[in-house]
C-alpha cells in the first residue's frame, strides 16, 4: 500500500511498483489507510510522515496494532526525520526510511522485497 496525501507521488509510486508486478493499494489519509488494512491484508505499507489529520508515525503504530503482519517503509520529505522509539519498536530501522524523491530505486525495491519476504 502507498499512503501519501500528494496524488502525484502516490500514483507515480503505485505505477512504479505495478511495473514490478506488485498489486498496489493506495490511500490519501491515515484514516483511509486504516480502512484499507482492515479490509484486506497488506504486506508492506509505504507511509508518508506528513499527512492531514493523523501523522505517519501514529498511523504506523495503529496499523501495527490492527495488522501485526504488515511491515512499513517510511517515505518522507523531511531530512530531519528521526525514528521515534515506539516506531522503532515495530521494526523500522534506518534502512527502511527513504527521503523524497527516492534517489536509489534499486535499494527501495530491495527494502520492499526484504520486508515482503519477512
Amino acid at each position: 500500500m502507498v499512503l501519501d496525501d500528494e496524488e502525484s507521488i502516490r500514483e507515480s509510486l503505485a505505477d512504479f511498483l505495478e511495473d514490478y508486478d506488485y498489486r498496489v493499494l493506495t490511500a490519501e489519509t491515515a484514516e483511509e489507510g486504516l480502512r484499507v488494512i482492515a479490509e484486506q491484508p497488506v504486506d508492506v505499507a509505504i507511509v508518508d510522515m506528513r499527512l492531514p489529520g493523523q501523522d505517519g508515525n501514529s498511523f504506523i503504530l495503529e496499523a501495527h496494532r490492527k495488522s501485526p503482519r504488515t511491515r512499513f517503509i517510511i517515505h518522507t520529505g523531511s531530512v530531519n526525520y528521526h525514528i521515534p522509539p515506539e516506531v522503532r519498536d515495530v521494526g523500522i530501522t534506518p534502512e527502511f526510511v527513504f527521503l523524497k524523491p527516492v534517489g536509489n530505486l534499486t535499494s527501495f525495491i530491495d527494502a520492499i522485497e526484504k520486508l515482503a519476504s519477512a
